[in-house]
């Protein structure tokens, strides 16, 4: 359990496991989730030296005092510098959702940087039907006021999306994310998250010409990369799932028949891109 410094004076959270001696792994969460994101996957990558960061803004980490501070480019500057705080010439990074795009970001920006790149359930193209259900509940308290309400929501909300989930599985999330009070659940990451995100959507709309993606995820090619869609997803749709796969042939993709977004990162099939993908680092 450490911390480093951004080059705005933040103190972000972050903490190692595996073996020290193994390829670095630095894992990015989700838009609005932290380091904990990784918790099913992490006694599956002993061989790693795996890095859980919590990104500005969420989880253990200092919010930012402006949050326009909260967006891709910032976020990717500041993984840069915890690899300059650890010492890494080079790592790999494994991001789900929003940590798949500040991935893509630093392939775009600093791809020397990089040995290999996996994204759980995100691409270049972010579905509509996803982002509107991400900003009806982004920045807001959840109207549950006990863990034990929020995962029954959670578990009616997601059933057609998921099956076979362990048991327990969404009162632990609902445990995770959301700190318990005698007032009700608190979110665990700063609530001016949503202003960031809608001031950023609002640039966009008023731009002629809308920034693109898919250059940062073109400069994948040639790095060993992967990526993993739930087949229900609402965020990683289909068509551009494929498009990813045809744009860079050597990718390597797998789609989890009872997921939806995000998957866990414990299934099988996910578990064995994962440790392709990072046996092609050369």
């Amino acid at each position: 359990m450490s911390r480093f410094e951004t080059s705005d004076g933040l103190s972000l959270y972050y903490e190692e496991h595996g073996s020290p001696d193994g390829i670095p792994l630095i894992c990015l969460p989700g838009l609005t989730r932290d380091g904990q994101d990784f918790r099913y996957a992490l006694p599956h990558l002993g061989d790693y030296r795996v890095i859980l960061m919590d990104l500005r803004g969420r989880g253990r980490s200092d919010y930012a005092q402006d949050p326009a501070s909260y967006n891709i480019l910032t976020e990717a500057g500041d993984v840069i510098a915890l690899m300059d705080h650890l010492g890494l010439t080079r790592a790999a990074l494994l991001g789900t959702s929003r940590g798949g795009l500040v991935a893509m970001a630093i392939a775009g920006t600093a791809r020397d940087r990089l040995q290999a790149v996996i994204l759980n359930d995100v691409g270049p193209d972010i579905a509509e039907e996803g982002l509107g259900r991400i900003f009806d509940y982004l920045g807001h308290r959840p109207a549950a006021k006990t863990h034990a309400a929020a995962a029954r929501i959670l578990e009616a909300a997601m059933r057609d999306s998921f099956a076979n989930v362990p048991e327990g599985r969404w009162l632990e999330e609902a445990q995770t994310f959301y700190k318990e009070t005698p007032d009700g659940l608190e979110l665990r990451y700063d609530a001016r998250l949503r202003e960031a995100m809608l001031a950023q959507a609002k640039a966009l709309s008023e731009m002629e010409e809308k920034p693109s993606l898919w250059p940062w995820f073109a400069a994948l090619d040639g790095l060993p990369c992967g990526v993993i869609r739930g087949a229900h997803s609402d965020i990683l749709s289909r068509e551009t799932f494929d498009e990813m796969r045809r744009r860079l042939p050597a990718l390597q993709a797998v789609e989890l028949s009872d997921r939806g977004h995000i998957p866990f990162l414990d299934e099988p099939d996910a578990l064995l891109l994962i440790h392709t993908v990072l046996k092609d680092i050369k």
